[in-house]
Parts: C-alpha cells; structure tokens; sequence
C-alpha cells in the first residue's frame, strides 16, 4: 500500500502506487493491454456482477488509469477518480450521468468557450437543458431552479473573466434543494479545493496543467462522496435512485451506498454505463504521461502562480495598457471571493486590453518571440491568444461579452521561465503594438 503523506507535494509523488510486487519497479508500468484474464468463470461473474472491484476491459478501467485516478482523488480530497479520454469529455460525461432528455442544469454564463458552446447546442440535442446565469449573484442558480434541475455547473477561475467562482454559496444553494454543484476546476488544480467548500463533483481537463508539457489530451471526474444522492430521492435524482436499464436494473443509490457502504455511487455510475458504453475513455500511456506531470504539479503551480503575479503587477503598471484583468487585481466582492477561493495562489492566467481594441490585440500577439500563440493553457511555456478570435469566435457577440471577451482582449497562460525573461517579451511586444 502506498504510503500518501498529508502534503500536496507528497501525495502528488506517492498517492496511489508504491512498486510493483512482482519485479520491484518504483515507476508506474504502462498497461498496455486491452483485457484481463479472469481466474475463473465465478470471478468473472462477480465483476461484471458489482460484487468485487478488478479489471474487466481498459474501455472501463485499466491499472495506469486506476493510479491516475487515485492520485488526483487523493490530492483533491475526493472518494474516487475516472479518467476519460479530454477535459470535454469531462464535463459531457459529468452532466449525463445525472440528466437526462426533458432534464436541465443551471450553469454559470462565465465558461470557457468549447464548454459554453457543448452546453448551449450539443446538450441542448440531447434533450438536456443548460439554464445560463450570472454567477456574480448566487442567487440566481436557486431563481432558474425547478423540479426538473438535476445540477449546477461553474468553472472555479472561468477562463477568459477570471472572476472566482462562489462555490460555498452556490452548493449550499445546491443542498438545501438536493441539487449537486459540479465544479471544473481545471485553471485551479492545487490553488483551490473544491470539496473543501462544498462541490459534490469536479472535472479537469487534464491536458492543462495537470499534464503541464502540452502533449497530451486528457480529462478527470472527481466524486467528492459528500452528496447524499438517498436523500434527494427518485423525484430530484432518478438517475441514481430508480432503475437503470443501462446496466440490469440497478438502482445505483441502494446498490452502492447501501448495499456496498461505498460513497462514490456516482462515480460508480458513470464508469460502468456511460464510459463503457459511449466510450471516451483515457489511453493507458496518456494517463502515465499524466502522471508524470503530476508529479511536479504542486512545485509547477507554485511558480506560475508567483511568475503571473509580477507579470500582472507589470501590466497594471505600464502606462501602455488599457486594463488588466487577474484575481490578484479585483477590488471589493470579487478579491473576497478570490482570497476565499484560491488559498494557493491567484492563478496563471492574465487577461489585458490594449487601447488599440482588435488591431492592437492583434499586433501584440504577432510581436511575441517567447510567448507562444497557442490555443491553450497550463503549459510550463508562457501562451498568448485573442479569444474573440479564436476560443470564444463561435459565441455570439453578447454571449462573448458575457464570458468576459471583448474585442481587444488578450489572455496570457504564465508558464515557469524566468519571470524577467516573460515580462521582457510581453514589454516590447506592447511598445511594438502601441505604436
């Protein structure tokens, strides 16, 4: 049994392996296989059963995954963990495993573009309706609430506002009605823990700062174990308390919390219906890559945290710029929230306008020669992008402005180079597109 530690920095090296029994190996194998071989017909029955836990087929489960899986969840403060094969893959998953067609969800307005688009159309297919509201008052998520709503979906450091997500509010919102708060903590691994405030599940995207080397794709689902999905019944949460013809019949509520005494009824759900059956799951050698990047991501967070911090307080600083947006910088109820929220710092990722609008965001992104212009954040590189033309260019103009995109805008991802070496590219950059 590995020995976990109480230390970010200790479990995210030992949580869920020790060595391998047979040959000795302290790295983590890549099981490269598809399936597994039974002892007997009486084993294999008792798996597919639910009666014992083991692998059956790496579509639902594999032994690179499982220590992925139990890492992130023990880092998290979680019962358990499920890779799948991308972060959007992620949120999908997360929302059907509790809705269904005719169902909806209230999420919060502020998302990353793919996120809002998936929730706004592809859901939207499926039968399953996404209520946007603005985060800023809790209060809106208990008004689009009715006896349909099967959850509620934020994105702790929405990407690009960057306003912090008022988790506590919102899941206590969420438990008075028997409805789960699902958290994509994705820009926040290590700065902020959701479970601690609240949140019944967490997504990841992987791919970020998770993997942090951009190589890999890849997401997680984090099953906190704190929501009593018994208590709010087959009226609120049929999907976990009434029969599941996706696998026999079960109700998964009475077969895994009671029957079993296990607290992750809804992780347990999703990896034997959805993941087996849709089929999204993550690749063996993506998940040792994770892991990998997992094990440095305490040590990671720490310097993009410290690094965005000057760079933003250059920004702020520089006569050149229009505004900045970062959680280091907000004023009032939003530094609250942000000082409630990330304890491990405000992030990696800036938001700034030049007063040139989309000309000069534009100049400034082809100016860069440290700096990549990259769709996409968490690497250990320092990124830029002009979301209004990229991320968020399939969002309407006001849903772009909802999401914090404006014409000019220009989102940063601070990597881990020297913080001189950042700000000196970004500075003349700026002189460069300022004139």
């Amino acid at each position: 049994m590995a020995y976990e530690g109480k230390n970010i920095e200790t479990i995210a090296l030992h949580a869920g392996w020790r060595n391998d029994e047979t040959t000795g190996s302290v790295a983590v194998p890549i099981h490269q296989t598809t399936s597994y071989q039974f002892n007997d017909t009486a084993h294999a029955a008792s798996l597919f059963g639910l009666q014992e836990f083991g692998n059956i087929y790496t579509r639902i489960m594999n032994p690179t995954c499982d220590v992925l899986e139990q890492r992130m969840a023990a880092l998290d403060g979680a019962a358990a963990g499920l890779a799948v094969s991308s972060g959007q893959t992620a949120s999908a998953y997360s929302i059907q495993n509790v809705a269904r067609a005719g169902d909806n969800i209230v999420s919060s307005s502020h998302l990353y573009g793919g996120t809002y688009n998936q929730f706004k159309n592809n859901l939207k297919e499926m039968g399953i309706e996404v209520r946007f509201v603005d985060p800023t008052d809790p209060a809106n998520f208990e008004k689009a609430t009715d006896d349909k709503t099967r959850a509620y979906f934020a994105e702790t450091l929405p990407n690009p506002k960057l306003q912090v997500f008022p988790i506590g509010e919102v899941a206590e919102i969420g438990r008075k009605h028997d409805i789960p708060l699902i958290v994509d903590n994705t820009a926040a691994p290590v700065l902020c823990r959701p479970f601690d405030h609240g949140a019944a599940v967490t997504t990841y995207s992987t791919t970020k700062y998770i993997g942090g080397h951009g190589t890999t794709i890849g997401g997680l689902i984090l099953d906190g174990g704190n929501f009593d999905w018994g208590k709010a019944g087959a009226d609120r949460q049929p999907a976990l308390n009434t029969p599941d013809p996706c696998y026999g019949g079960v109700v998964w509520d009475e077969q895994v919390t009671k029957n079993m005494g296990l607290p992750f009824a809804y992780l347990l759900k999703l990896r034997t219906t959805l993941l087996r059956d849709l089929g999204g799951a993550m690749s063996p050698f993506n998940a040792w890559m994770f892991i990998q990047g997992l094990e440095t991501l305490p040590l990671r967070m720490r310097e993009h945290a410290k690094n965005a911090k000057q760079v933003a307080e250059f920004l702020a600083s520089n006569k050149k710029v229009q505004s900045v947006t970062y959680p280091g910088l907000f004023e009032g109820a939003e530094k609250e929230k942000a000082d409630k929220y990330m304890t491990g710092g405000y992030g990696a990722l800036i938001g700034f306008e030049l007063p040139g609008g989309k000309e000069a965001g534009s100049k400034f992104i082809d100016s860069l020669e440290l700096l990549y212009h990259v769709a996409n954040i968490g690497d250990s590189r320092s990124l830029a992008i002009h979301p209004a033309t990229t991320t968020h260019s399939q969002l309407a103009p006001e849903e772009q402005l909802s999401a914090g995109v404006t014409p000019g805008y220009v989102r940063l991802s601070i990597g881990i180079e020297n913080a001189e070496d950042i700000i000196a590219d970004i500075s003349q950059a700026i002189d460069k597109a300022s004139k």
